[in-house]
């Protein structure tokens, strides 16, 4: 049996209900992520197939353009302004989520760093997962 992975925003307006395992859980430093955490770096598990997600409630949602030149899509609050979850466009069957966005942060298990060649000296992540300048592919 799969664990279910419960969240949603910091007011409750916005919840979500996934019952899949997470394909990739990473600490990411790029721009876009540390601009979003308002720290130097984004957490997050990625899950394969959004017909395993179930959201409630409606979320404000802006585009960024990535490294990739793809479109990501943040989903927040339009209420207390909690980041939840994103999208891509290159990948539209993806859907991740903001590691605090769960009602279980523990559930979050870091495999990797990402963006590494954007992160800050004082941005002290485990040095024992796997870094990348970018995001890996394959």
């Amino acid at each position: 049996m799969n664990q279910i992975y419960n969240g949603g925003c910091a007011c409750g307006n916005i919840r979500y209900k996934i019952t899949e395992e997470p394909i990739f859980m990473n600490d990411c430093q790029c721009r876009d992520c540390q601009r979003m955490s308002g720290t130097g770096h984004g957490s997050y598990l990625t899950f394969q197939s959004r017909t395993t997600v179930k959201v409630e409630g409606k979320t404000t949602n802006f585009d960024m353009v990535g490294d990739s030149g793809n479109i990501k899509t943040s989903s927040f609050c339009p209420n207390c302004g909690s980041p939840v979850y994103m999208t891509f466009s290159a990948m539209p069957e993806l859907f991740t989520i903001h590691a605090t966005s769960l009602d279980d942060p523990n559930l979050y298990k870091p495999q990797a760093v990402t963006y590494v060649k954007r992160g800050y000296s004082w941005d002290h992540l485990d040095p024992a997962l796997p870094k990348f300048e970018k995001l890996p592919t394959g």
